[in-house]
């Protein structure tokens, strides 16, 4: 579904940070570049910098709020997600909270249980970030 352009943008910005099935994160995540999670995050998840890109897995949870530039939703979030570039929902995202993004793709499958709201990213750049609470990694 991401486009080869897309595609080649995450490959060359950073190297990609993966957060393993079986490991749970309690707190809040900040990260640069590509961060690919087939864990657990009960904690808000920021991405810094223009290129930063989240990816969720079928086997990926989160429960907080997600604010990144790029996302690709591909299993269960209860939080309001905020995108201010391209968010594709995949067939096994599954949504409960508001949905705030710039560009959508959104295959047969997704549910979002929430509000879905278009902004552009000037506007999503503008509010203001949830606060950090620290993190720990913590077995599952």
């Amino acid at each position: 579904m991401l486009s080869r352009k897309r595609n080649e943008r995450a490959s060359t910005s950073h190297d990609t940070s993966l957060i393993a099935r079986g490991t749970v994160i309690r707190g809040d995540l900040r990260f640069n570049g590509a961060l690919h999670l087939d864990g657990r995050i009960e904690g808000a998840v920021l991405g810094e910098g223009p290129d930063a890109v989240f990816t969720l897995s079928e086997q990926g949870h989160v429960q907080g709020d997600i604010r990144v530039p790029h996302a690709i939703i591909n299993g269960p979030v209860q939080g309001d997600i905020q995108v201010s570039e391209r968010l594709e929902l995949a067939p096994q995202a599954r949504v409960v909270g508001d949905v705030s993004y710039n560009t959508l793709e959104m295959a047969a499958g997704a549910q979002v249980n929430g509000r879905m709201s278009h902004h552009t990213g000037e506007s999503l750049r503008e509010l203001p970030a949830p606060e950090l609470n620290g993190a720990e990694a913590v077995p599952a």
